[in-house]
């Protein structure tokens, strides 16, 4: 008998060590498929990803619409039939409809960007780090480099779907003389700058607000009904020994935030929504579970991503990107090494290949098309999620 429950046992040890092993090698698996999943790679498999993914995506937005969005669909078919038939038909009118649909699909584009980026409970595209960051970055360098901000020929001037702004390619002669020199060079304060490039970055974070309405209302809903959704579910499980060690310290901070439930309101999500952090995919379930009004949600959210953290954001990449902090940094980088014995000799031919580097950065090619990053990157996405499906099936049915 005693013999029987020690084969057991070791059966049992036995199975679990292998199931341990068949996990491991099914994620480095699914991690080498998605980062080899890429439309120069794996064009048709790519391609069919994001198809998938578009049609599913697709299919949710207008099943919740015809279920939950009656008089949202007849006022957004009036204004399509209204818009057509400005678009239809010849008039003096018909160069003002061009402006404004210009500023409408300027507007559409970054708002979308914006929710692409936080739907998903973090599983969004990273498009502050695709789109948004480059273009400050660009217009920045641009900026400095030509001594003058009117570098635009419209607001809507910026990177968007299949277009590269005018001002990228444009030499600095194009645009005439330096506006803003003195005897240092280019000097482009921040508070000029950032006007110009401020309007993209506040409509990028209206869209970021809008991305986590979605989990609000389905935590919402389900509180109505008196269930609960995955995601509390899974704050509350106990967390998996297989979990790496920003997972598991992820995870304790936000079951320290379901403890402390009783806190939540306006200014805690303000401050929640204010600075970047990867928790705050976290708020929306539990405002919506814990029957936060959603007036009081959404204007927080929306205070705290399109005004504080977006302006965070776009002043932390001015100044990295203006000359006069470079300036700054090489000053002090020279004084440091300049002290350092047997560097002294090799300053000079360092420092002329971080003003290369600068240049080179400076002088930027066309960047990549955005419909090939969304592509690639929607299609990784979808393949995650359906990793994820196949590792929990595979953990269910151990």
């Amino acid at each position: 008998m005693g013999s029987a429950a020690v084969t057991s046992s070791s059966s049992s040890s036995d199975a679990a060590i292998s199931g341990k092993f068949l996990f491991l090698s099914l994620r480095e698996k699914h991690e080498k498929e998605v980062e080899n999943l890429t439309l120069t790679s794996q064009p048709l498999n790519t391609l069919s990803l994001f198809g998938e993914a578009t049609f599913l995506y697709i299919k949710r937005s207008v099943l919740y619409l015809l279920a939950h969005g009656g008089w949202f669909i007849l006022l957004t078919t009036l204004l399509v039939a209204f818009g057509v038939l400005l678009v239809t038909v010849d008039g003096p009118h018909g160069k003002h409809v061009e402006e404004v649909s210009e500023y409408v699909r300027y507007s559409l584009w970054w708002i979308a960007l914006g929710v692409a980026s936080s739907i998903g409970l973090g599983s969004g595209l990273h498009t502050f780090v695709l789109y948004l960051g480059p273009h400050l970055a660009l217009f920045t360098l641009k900026a400095t480099q030509c001594g003058r901000i009117d570098l635009k020929s419209a607001p809507y001037d910026t990177i968007q779907f299949k277009r590269v702004p005018s001002w990228l390619e444009k030499s600095c002669s194009e645009f005439g003389p330096p506006l803003m020199v003195s005897a240092a060079g280019s000097r482009v304060p921040l508070t000029s700058i950032l006007p110009q490039i401020q309007l993209e970055a506040i409509l990028w974070g209206i869209g970021t607000a809008l991305g986590e309405l979605p989990p609000y209302f389905i935590s919402r809903a389900a509180s109505l009904s008196g269930s609960r959704v995955d995601g509390m579910e899974e704050l509350e499980a106990s967390p998996s020994e297989d979990s790496g060690f920003m997972a598991a310290n992820l995870n304790r901070v936000k079951r320290w935030l379901l403890t402390h439930s009783q806190h939540l309101n306006f200014f805690t999500v303000l401050v929640l929504a204010s600075v970047p952090n990867p928790l705050f995919d976290l708020a929306g379930i539990m405002c919506g579970q814990f029957g936060i009004p959603f007036w009081e949600f959404f204007l927080a959210t929306l205070i705290g991503k399109a005004i504080i953290k977006t302006h965070i954001q776009t002043i932390f990449i001015i100044c990295v990107c203006n000359n006069q902090l470079l300036d700054w940094m090489e000053n002090e980088m020279i004084w440091i090494l300049s002290h350092v014995p047997g560097l002294a000799d090799v300053l000079p031919g360092l420092i002329a290949k971080l003003h290369a580097m600068k240049e080179k950065y400076i002088d930027v090619s066309p960047p990549v098309p955005s419909h090939i990053k969304i592509v690639t990157a929607t299609a990784q996405r979808h393949l995650k999620k359906k990793q994820e499906k196949e590792v929990a099936a595979l953990t269910h049915s151990d």
